[in-house]
């Protein structure tokens, strides 16, 4: 896909996306920045701008209202950045940082156990 890797300011955006689905920009703004003394609309608005750009959200108007979207999903992301991640550092194979994280035991294990029926499945 080559999905460029976002701040995380922009990231943070995207995360309430996934979790939410569509929002308005107030609601984006009023969850970012939940103090309204401390307004940040006009940031938020360029986040949501920089991400339209990059075109990992779409703006669709709703009843008078603009509701903004994810585009990727976050295994799309997830996955696409892995897979960037894994070429620059393992000459693009993934195996040597799961076996990494295995062994710097940061896995718990349920997700080992998920990793295991995935692999069977794919046998």
């Amino acid at each position: 896909m080559g999905l460029p890797r976002i701040p995380n300011s922009e990231l943070a955006v995207m995360e309430l996306l996934w979790r939410k689905g569509r929002l308005t920009a107030r609601q984006i703004l009023e969850q970012l920045y939940p103090d309204p003394a401390r307004s940040q609309h006009g940031a938020v608005q360029s986040l949501l701008q920089r991400l339209m750009r990059k075109g990992f959200v779409v703006r669709d108007r709703d009843v008078g209202v603009y509701l903004f979207s994810a585009v990727p999903t976050r295994e799309e992301y997830a996955s696409d950045r892995l897979n960037a991640l894994a070429g620059r550092l393992t000459g693009g194979s993934v195996v040597p940082i799961i076996t990494q994280l295995l062994e710097a035991d940061r896995l718990p294990k349920e997700e080992i156990e998920r990793l295991r029926r995935i692999l069977e499945d794919w046998k």
